[in-house]
């Protein structure tokens, strides 16, 4: 009990020697630098470049996004993509040993993997060796789905992600999201704010 509050004491201490030291260090500059507004530089409009940029992303995935510079996505798609062929292939690695063995059985033999002690019988059934194939392949096809989808994707976000770069966004027109609270009531209000301003 003693050695707990020591450790609080210690604590307590050490948490005011910080607040005491950030109020040393607050300085107020009083002289005032305005800097010039930066103008936003408006991309020229090409009409062609959401297709192109959907074009190069269906012949080489990854490759749209990098024409619209969002490098960052690339290996997002090849992760998803890798990870669906992978699935597929261990799953059909799957599927082909559950195959093997209950061919081997329907030909007489008693030397497959799933099938143990011939004295006892088999550990597997030949009803969960088909039932097992079933599982494997609806497995691969639900890979080979997720493998499409990722590529499709990745066509899509490039087609839009380039539509969005030639999106005029300035200060003129603006949407916001407004809270207020009812000070008799106090409840709640939510809503939006729509200001568009006329520049001269």
């Amino acid at each position: 009990m003693k050695a707990n509050s020591i450790l609080i004491f210690l604590f307590g201490l050490v948490l005011s020697g910080t607040t005491v030291f950030a109020q040393d260090a607050l300085v107020i500059s009083t002289d005032t630098v305005s800097k010039p507004k930066k103008q936003k530089v408006l991309l020229e409009y090409d009409p062609l470049a959401p297709s192109k940029a959907a074009f190069y992303s269906a012949v080489l995935p990854g490759l749209g996004q990098a024409y619209n510079r969002k490098y960052w996505k690339i290996p997002i798609i090849y992760a998803g993509m890798a990870t669906g062929i992978y699935f597929y292939t261990e799953q059909n690695k799957e599927f082909h040993r559950f195959r093997d063995a209950f061919k081997r059985r329907a030909q007489g033999f008693t030397d497959d993997e799933f099938y143990g002690d011939v004295a006892t019988g088999p550990m597997i059934s030949n009803d969960r060796l088909i039932d097992a194939q079933r599982q494997a392949r609806k497995n691969k096809d639900i890979s080979i789905i997720v493998t499409i989808a990722f590529y499709l994707v990745n066509i899509i976000d490039a087609n839009v992600d380039a539509h969005l770069r030639q999106y005029n966004v300035n200060d003129n027109l603006s949407l916001t999201p407004v809270l207020s609270i009812d000070p008799l009531t106090t409840t709640s209000n939510y809503g939006l704010s729509l200001r568009y301003s006329i520049a001269n």
